[in-house]
């Protein structure tokens, strides 16, 4: 038989996240690989899902998502960023924001259409493109002053006749990036002038360090009509694993999203979107507490790293620190991080998967911070092995 993968996905294989947490199970390393945190969301959250369950909430909730829930997305887009949306028909509860960004391409991208994305990209991004048939355009993010960022002459040039749509994810993953507001403006003035949608995955949003902003694009004039926007109970609350996200924005925009999301998973589980409608109304100062705690584990992190060698980026924000190996004598990522957990018992990512252009990220590696200190101060302690390796391994 021929291979009966289509043509459009016979570039994606395996996730490397799947692929480093596996090799992290198999060989009993330090997963600093995959985004998930180690602790819990909020106690009482967590109980409001099992009184859910136990309460009969239990069976398909409404498509668009629980009322519950819907309206709390509203009141938490206006009471953080002043923008209204009406819970009956400017917000969809999808099953986490990858189905959101997912279906959201599908729906508003014809095939052919161009969609504008800063690399390195989060790796759904790339496969949602290509399900759709549309045609995914790279502008590189480089490191200009200890952050990456990216040139708006680049940007502006990517774009084209077939242009259809800008994904923008700040706070950025991987690079740990939060886009300024000049940055944001840059985009919207494009997005304006050249009639793009925008479609914008802010799953980080509440985790932003050292007094960093996080500005929503829809905020900024003429973007809310044109805009996407995409967030998520898994990072901000710590229940990745409930898989429940939304998108907020213009009627006509969310009815597109839903009528292909009402056919990859129809709806998602019940007692998730209402514990965290609970959670979006009374958690938000234990998001806050878990903020401060992720600002100090990356400051733990980044300081053993730069011990251990690294040439090591500040985060603005997200669960991630990029590290420059380099300096302990490596230039390939992706062989380090096959190698780590034989090296060291650590498993990382590395960064260069997450680009069209490889060789412009293949120096680095991402760690994850969203650990325990423990977790941390062992990973830290076996990378030091690295020390003095650096070419002398075949």
């Amino acid at each position: 038989m021929s291979e009966p993968l289509v043509e459009r996905m016979r570039e994606f294989g395996t996730t490397v996240f799947a692929t480093m947490t596996k090799l992290a199970v198999e060989t009993g390393s330090i997963n600093l690989g995959q985004g998930f945190p180690d602790t819990d969301g909020p106690e009482r959250m967590l109980e409001r899902a099992v009184e859910a369950i136990r309460s009969g909430a239990n069976q398909y909730p409404p498509g668009p998502g629980v009322p519950e829930l819907r309206q709390a997305v509203s009141e938490h887009r206006k009471e953080w960023y002043g923008l209204a949306y009406d819970a009956d028909g400017e917000v969809l509860v999808t099953v986490g924001a990858t189905e959101a960004i997912t279906a959201t391409v599908l729906a508003l991208c014809e095939p052919g259409d161009e969609v504008i994305v800063f690399e390195p990209y989060y790796d759904s991004y790339s496969a949602a493109i290509a399900l759709a048939g549309a045609v995914r355009k790279p502008v590189t993010l480089r490191v200009d002053d200890g952050r990456f960022t990216f040139d708006p002459a680049e940007l502006a040039a990517a774009v084209g006749p077939r242009s259809r749509a800008i994904l923008v994810n700040s706070p950025h993953n991987p690079t740990g990036t939060v886009f300024t507001r000049a940055e944001l403006e840059a985009i919207a003035a494009l997005c304006r002038e050249r009639d793009l949608i925008a479609i914008t995955d802010e799953v980080y949003e509440h985790l932003t360090f050292d007094d960093v902003e996080h500005i929503p694009l829809a905020t900024l004039p003429g973007m809310r009509e044109r805009t996407v926007m995409i967030s998520s109970a898994g990072k901000t609350l710590s229940v990745t694993g409930w898989k429940t996200g939304w998108i907020c924005a213009p009627p006509s925009l969310v009815r597109a999203v839903q009528t292909v999301k009402q056919f990859l998973t129809f709806t998602s589980g019940a007692p998730w979107q209402l514990a965290v409608a609970y959670g979006l109304r009374e958690e938000m100062g234990w998001v806050a507490a878990q903020r401060a705690a992720l600002e100090a584990k990356r400051d733990r992190l980044m300081a053993g790293l730069e011990a251990a060698g690294f040439d090591v980026l500040r985060p603005a924000g997200t669960y991630f620190v990029q590290t420059d190996i380099r300096p302990l004598g490596f230039s390939d990522g992706l062989d380090l991080c096959l190698r780590l957990p034989e090296l060291a018992g650590v498993v990382a990512i590395p960064t260069q998967v997450f680009y069209d252009h490889p060789a412009r990220g293949s120096h680095f590696v991402r760690f994850a911070f969203c650990k325990k200190d423990d977790v941390i101060d062992d990973a830290v302690t076996r990378l030091h092995r690295l020390s003095g390796l650096g070419g002398k391994i075949t």
